[in-house]
């Protein structure tokens, strides 16, 4: 019945924007910019020049919603704050993860806010760069923007790096940390009261700035602080750091009011102040000239400044607001490149002191981080869009063209879907415009299906360079299928806003030739809401918002038709599906209705009510099960076959984003703007928060991963399938049960941590079930020894007659191999043993054969023997069985005995295959004398009524048996 429907898993969202429940998230950080080491690394006496300056904040939390909100998603969290702290805090106690899904890695990251690090292997001879990713950092060979490694996890999210030759510094909180061959932490700094948000490497010391403007310098193999000074906020508030090249043990530091400082930290003495441009200093930048440094302000101006004799040499000017990022070619060229805000960036000349150049729209975020390489014509530049750029200065211009990449969506997703059967693909669609593949395997198979054009043939021929007005809006919703789409397109996509979808070649890895809409409307307020495509590929499914559902040819991108006379429904279409043989077509309407229609001939075929207005749907075309999400945040399940309803859950108390089935069909996960996600079976077995909303949700075809997204990330988040790999307990959680919070994983895989014995409570969850020896007293119950132990107890005489050797076997030559010794201290052989007493009988004692066996004593003492039989092997048993007769060394009462225990195990209907094994070869072996005995013919008697009866009972049950299986195959359903 529908009330059985119950939850399996929910992960909630603790809310992000709650003061309650912020302890649990990261400190935000990443407000500042950190300095990037160059190449070669810098020595204590004299290094080369670093940068460091505020970068311009991505989009911030408000606007994200905001355009959540355009895209029809609530963006209510403050709502859940206290009832989800509370949940928390209550749910501390509970277990720490998820019993059926574990956090594995996130896909599709690249790169966020914090500025990128280079750095040179003089081993390798080869540049690496290291960008900022969450709670990790990837590092990419610049030769092939390959990755190389991911580093473990920090406790908390990044908020600044660097690097020297050896190591690579990341900042969280007010902690930093050193990694060793990119990978593992080595060495951890704490002394800080406040956040960090300026390392600079300094030979064997480090110096860390944090936002009250304290500044420490650390020893980084002792991890001692060798030197801290203080600075009031109010007058010199540090925004930037450098160490000038060939100043020896000297710093100079930029502050937010605009002056500089030139320190000696050895000798702890401010040597000179700089008065600024009254401006604050975003970014400090060692010249490839000595003694000149490049200053960026908030402003917009480039101040090249030489410190020895404190002149401007010149300046520059950017209207693209303050400077993010500022680097210098060192390959000869003596161009200068500085960061906006805006994405831009511009190359200064410094011999015409002009602008020589514009790379507008690098990014299309805020410019990170900026880096030319160490005599090479290479930039390096990372953003909080998710990408990480290398472009190369090869032209005439001196203008750079992109030469490597590495990117994902630059804004949160909307849609995800597993591709193909395999389970290694994820398409995912963004609110950037961009249809992209993420390989779970490796990152080297990942793809991007690029922006959809409206007219692709026309920028091609003019050749535009500025395609932002020819772009198509959003993808909102896709379906995808293999099938095909090595001869023609996969791929039906519909658009925010837009009337007409367009297809797309996964293998081509482009936008189709063809965009479906039908002809005779002319309605600019119809858009379609809902897609679908057949198993086969070959046609497309597109339901408006009139009411309206066509069917397209995939090849030919004709219309093949209309469901209904006018029109499908009288409301907008909120979900269209076919099932796997093209016989059924299923479309749900916002007026509440369900129709099943013939797919060939289009005739409405029946029609189901709902309780409910829809919201989206779903089919698992191998079972025929399709699930619902209606409006009044309830889950329905209904079998295509018997069109009825067959489950009714509910439990979520916000809009339902998405649902997807597992593989066999028997789970149904749904996510919802409660932040939650939910995995639907008959009990509640498993809960677990989030930190962060989920909008869709998909699982492998393989059932190992479960893929979410989440408001406000970027990435895929991968779940894995603890039920794959080892034994999950699926027993009903209570009503009341408050699951405890698990955070998103990063995008090193997770490892298992191993918990201490005090930590780990004593769960009823993973008891082991102790079968008891029998069920029921009215069920026959048999033993648990093997066949071989009772089945051939009547065959034993044709057994030896077989394995009865041929021949006797011949006695060994007396050849022994070691000759025999006499135990003791001196080695002496053994004599051979004589035989002194020749008249010595050769007949055989029986009186030492007379001695009665345990089981024949038990037997004569009224005690149950069946445990040793049990212990016996089949020559054994014969032996016991064959000795209970007065010939033998028995008696009658033994006999009686023997019998009475066989009716005990009848009575009992306990090891029944036993009883009636053992009690054949009695028979088998004694039926002669037993005839002869009137004790032994009564208890027969006995024994015969008792057989009966419990066969005439099974007998039924199995004819009973018999006629359902015969049924249910001959029966046409």
């Amino acid at each position: 019945p529908p009330e059985l429907g119950s939850i399996v898993t929910v992960l909630e969202s603790a809310g992000r924007r709650t003061e309650v429940a912020r302890p649990l998230r990261p400190p935000e950080g990443a407000l500042f910019q950190s300095h990037r080491g160059q190449c070669p690394p810098p020595r204590l006496a004299a290094g080369t020049g670093s940068a460091c300056a505020p970068a311009a904040p991505a989009k911030d939390r408000a606007t994200r919603r905001a355009e959540a909100r355009l895209l029809g998603f609530p963006s209510g969290l403050e709502s859940r704050g206290t009832r989800t702290a509370a949940a928390m805090e209550r749910g501390a106690g509970a277990r720490t993860a998820s019993a059926l899904f574990a956090g594995f890695r996130a896909l599709g990251l690249f790169s966020n806010d914090v500025p990128h690090v280079v750095r040179f292997s003089a081993l390798k001879r080869r540049f690496y760069v290291a960008t900022c990713v969450g709670k990790s950092f990837h590092t990419y060979d610049v030769q092939k923007l390959s990755l190389v490694a991911v580093s473990n996890s920090l406790p908390q999210d990044i908020c600044c790096m660097a690097a020297d030759g050896k190591l690579v510094f990341a900042a969280y909180g007010n902690v930093f940390s050193a990694f060793a061959r990119n990978k593992e932490v080595v060495h951890t700094f704490k002394g800080h009261k406040a956040d960090i948000h300026l390392l600079q490497p300094f030979g064997d010391h480090i110096i860390s700035v944090d936002t009250d403007s304290i500044l420490i310098i650390w020893h980084i193999y002792s991890e001692e602080e060798y030197l801290q000074l203080t600075f009031d906020k109010s007058v010199f508030k540090i925004s930037a750091i450098l160490h000038p090249s060939t100043y020896l043990n000297k710093i100079l530091l930029g502050s937010e009011q605009g002056s500089l400082q030139l320190w000696n930290v050895k000798s702890n003495k401010l040597l000179y102040t700089f008065p600024g441009w009254k401006v604050g200093v975003t970014a400090l930048q060692q010249a490839p000239a000595v003694d000149v440094v490049a200053v960026g302000l908030m402003s917009g101006q480039v101040i090249i400044h030489n410190i020895k004799f404190d002149e401007t040499l010149m300046k520059f000017r950017q209207d693209w607001g303050p400077i993010t990022s500022i680097s210098f070619r060192t390959d000869g060229h003596p161009i200068m490149a500085a960061g906006s805000p805006c994405g831009h960036i511009g190359l200064w000349d410094l011999e015409d002191k002009k602008l020589i150049n514009q790379m507008r729209n690098a990014h299309s975020t805020a410019i990170a981080g900026l880096t030319f390489l160490h005599r090479e014509p290479l930039l390096v530049t990372n953003g909080a869009d998710n990408a990480l750029r290398i472009w190369i200065f090869d032209g005439p211009t001196g203008e750079g063209r992109l030469l490597r990449f590495r990117m994902g969506h630059s804004a949160p997703l909307t849609t995800i879907r597993y591709y193909g059967q395999n389970g290694q693909q994820i398409l995912s669609a963004s609110q950037d415009g961009t249809l992209q593949s993420f390989s779970t395997i490796h990152e080297k198979f990942n793809k991007s299906l690029g922006h959809g054009l409206i007219n692709k043939k026309r920028v091609k021929r003019k050749g535009l360079q500025n395609t932002m007005s020819v772009r198509l809006s959003p993808i909102t919703k896709f379906a995808a299928e293999e099938a095909r789409e090595s001869e023609w397109d996969g791929i039906i996509a519909c658009h925010q806003g837009k009337l007409s979808c367009s297809t797309w070649n996964y293998q081509r890895s482009t936008i189709g030739a063809y965009f479906l809409k039908p002809k005779e409307l002319k309605r600019d307020d119809i858009t379609a809401t809902a897609v679908d495509i057949t198993s086969c590929g070959n046609f497309a499914i597109i339901g408006l918002s009139s009411g309206t559902v066509d069917v397209y040819n995939m090849q030919s991108g004709i219309h093949r038709g209309s469901f209904g006379k006018d029109q499908a429904h009288e409301g907008s279409v909120r979900g269209v599906a076919v099932d796997g043989l093209n016989q059924l077509t299923i479309t749900a309407g916002s007026e509440g209705l369900l129709k099943f229609w013939n797919f060939k001939n289009k005739v409405l075929i029946h029609s189901v009510s709902l309780e409910s207005s829809p919201n989206m749907m779903l089919l698992h075309r191998d079972s025929g099960i399709l699930g619902l999400a209606l409006d009044d945040f309830s889950i329905s399940v209904l079998d295509i076959e018997t069109r009825k309803i067959v489950r009714e859950f509910s439990g979520h108390q916000g809009q339902i984003n998405d649902m997807t089935f597992s593989p066999d069909g028997r789970w149904l996960i749904s996510a919802s703007m409660d932040c939650s996600v939910r995995t639907w079976d008959l009990p509640l077995i498993d809960s677990f928060l989030l930190d962060s909303a989920p909008l869709n949700v998909t699982m492998s075809p393989t059932g190992d991963f479960l893929a979410t997204s989440h408001v406000d990330h970027l990435g895929i988040y991968l779940w894995s399938n603890v039920s794959l790999y080892s034994v999950v307990s699926l027993r009903p959680l209570p009503a009341d049960y408050v699951p405890s919070v698990v955070m998103l994983p990063g995008t090193c895989q997770t490892q298992d941590v191993e918990l201490s014995e005090e930590t780990i409570e004593p769960s009823d969850e993973m008891i082991e079930y102790d079968s008891p020896e029998q069920l029921n007293e009215q069920l026959v119950t048999l033993s648990l020894l093997p066949e071989s132990r009772w089945k051939n107890l009547l065959n034993l005489d044709v057994i030896k007659k077989k394995n009865k050797p041929k021949e006797p076997p011949k006695v060994p030559k007396s050849a022994p191999f070691f000759i025999p010794t006499v135990p003791g201290l001196v080695p002496r052989y053994a004599a051979p043993e004589q035989n002194n007493d020749p008249q010595q009988s050769k007949v055989v004692n029986l009186g030492i054969l007379a001695q009665k066996s345990d089981f024949c004593l038990k037997l004569e003492e009224g005690l149950a023997a069946l445990n040793l039989l049990k212990e016996l092997g089949p020559s054994g048993i014969e032996t016991e069985l064959r000795s209970l007769s007065p010939d033998c060394g028995g008696s009658v009462e033994v006999m009686q005995s023997f019998l009475k225990m066989i009716g005990m195990m009848l009575d009992r209907k306990r090891d029944f295959e036993l009883a009636q094994a053992y009690l054949a070869l009695f028979l088998k072996l004694h039926l002669k004398m037993l005839s002869s005995e009137p004790v032994l013919i009564e208890e027969m008697t006995k024994l015969s009524s008792q057989v009966e009866e419990n066969w005439i009972h099974l007998q039924s049950l199995f004819n009973q048996s018999m006629c359902v299986l015969n049924y249910i195959k001959s029966a046409l359903l």
